[in-house]
């Protein structure tokens, strides 16, 4: 048994609200992206999940995702936080559990930013619920649980870099393939109608990101001081990287583009965080921008599909440049935990363990995507609302409501 120490269990408490804020403000952050008539039903998409995420994990994502199990998801003696207590390392166990509670709830309010003003608000519920399930339990095993596949390899993922990003923003590309595109995507204009709204919410999601990544290193100490410094630094190079790929192919930085930048220097980070020096996150922040941009604004074109909010563009691709960048840059003078240092140090068992992990994770997000969608699909008779209800917008069609009621011009 180990000994509580005080000093770090009130950081972790502090850092798990920060992550629980992260999704309100993901909420503002999608909801600022969208048309006028369709904001409450996207930022719903992320709200609900604070609900549903949070019942089922204290029910049985915990102990399926960190519960002593097999090499792909964990055992049921910790279902409902039955037997949950002790310790881990100097806090409380409960209190571990709690703070990966809140881990799953963004990471599927992530994906929604795909989905948004075309599928039916029953179809995302049990779609989300079907997805926590059956891919984001069993990963954050394999990544962090007691004998993970992923973790056996000898992969590294600091705050969740496969668990998080990659996985939510390659299912969300999976399920918007499959859900098709938006009425009128590419014709009409899909504007965002409130960027003050965005950026809030990108202010939002990086205060909370000290959290998610500081708070992943369990303790109050250096480790925790060190992923907060990594974390700030590549989300402001990333801003200002974004600001000079904009000036450059646009002739004029956006508001826009700065919180994007942000976010994906915050997404790109996240696996590496406690991993990588600080003249690391320099890079890290400053390649994921132009890597980003262009996935947005030229892989995305020419393939045609429509990623509503940049779930995958943003997430999926920030992810994947990070895990790779781990494996670059980890070192063991940063932490005692990386085995094998980065590529950049002239060993390679990191590098190829991280693209197995990239790949793992890329495969099972795919398949266990297009496999949920196509029972929706067959099991609720359609995932997507009518035209009709798609040209009058989700607020009205799916909640009966209106952000704006007193509005009564053209969106």
């Amino acid at each position: 048994m180990g000994t509580i120490n005080t000093g770090d269990t009130a950081f972790i408490l502090i850092s798990a609200a920060l992550v629980f804020f992260m999704t309100p403000g993901l909420a503002l952050f999608y909801g600022g992206m969208v048309k006028r008539k369709n904001v409450l039903s996207t930022m719903m998409a992320s709200f609900f999940i604070l609900g549903l995420s949070s019942v089922l994990w204290v029910a049985i994502g915990y102990t399926l995702s960190f519960g002593e199990g097999g090499s792909f998801f964990g055992g049921f003696q910790w279902a409902f936080l039955n037997g949950v207590e002790g310790e881990v390392g100097t806090i409380p166990h409960t209190l571990f559990a709690v703070f990966q509670l809140m881990f799953a709830v963004i990471t599927a309010a992530i994906l929604t930013g795909s989905l948004v003003e075309r599928m039916k608000f029953s179809a995302l519920f049990f779609f989300i619920a079907l997805w926590s399930l059956i891919i984001y339990y069993p990963l954050a095993h394999m990544v962090w649980g007691p004998g993970g596949f992923i973790l056996e390899l000898g992969a590294l993922d600091f705050a969740g870099g496969n668990v998080v990003h990659i996985s939510s923003g390659v299912s969300g590309l999976v399920a918007a393939i499959i859900l098709g595109k938006r009425k009128g995507y590419g014709v009409t204009s899909t504007q965002p109608h409130n960027i003050p709204l965005v950026v809030l919410g990108a202010g939002i999601l990086w205060f909370g990101w000290f959290g998610f990544n500081a708070g992943s290193a369990l303790s109050a100490g250096t480790l925790a001081s060190h992923a907060f410094i990594t974390t700030n630094t590549s989300a402001a190079m990333a801003l200002l990287s974004w600001m000079l790929v904009e000036k450059i192919t646009r002739g004029k930085p956006t508001l826009l583009g700065a919180a994007t930048g942000a976010v994906v220097g915050l997404v790109a980070i996240t696996p590496g965080a406690g991993f990588v020096p600080v003249w690391a996150s320099f890079i890290i922040g400053a390649l994921v921008s132009p890597i980003c941009y262009f996935a947005m604004s030229v892989i995305k074109p020419k393939f045609g599909y429509d990623d509503s909010l940049d779930a995958f563009g943003c997430h999926g691709i920030g992810g994947i440049w990070g895990g790779i960048a781990t494996g670059l840059f980890a070192s063991n003078k940063v932490n005692e935990a990386v085995a094998n240092n980065g590529l950049i140090f002239g060993e390679t068992k990191l590098i190829v363990a991280q693209l197995i992990a990239i790949a793992i994770t890329i495969v099972l997000a795919t398949v266990g995507t297009a496999a949920i969608m196509y029972i929706l699909k067959a099991v609720l008779k359609g995932v997507r609302v009518t035209p009709r209800e798609e040209s009058e917008g989700l607020d009205i069609a799916q909640h009966g409501e209106s952000a704006y009621p007193s509005f009564t011009g053209m969106d």
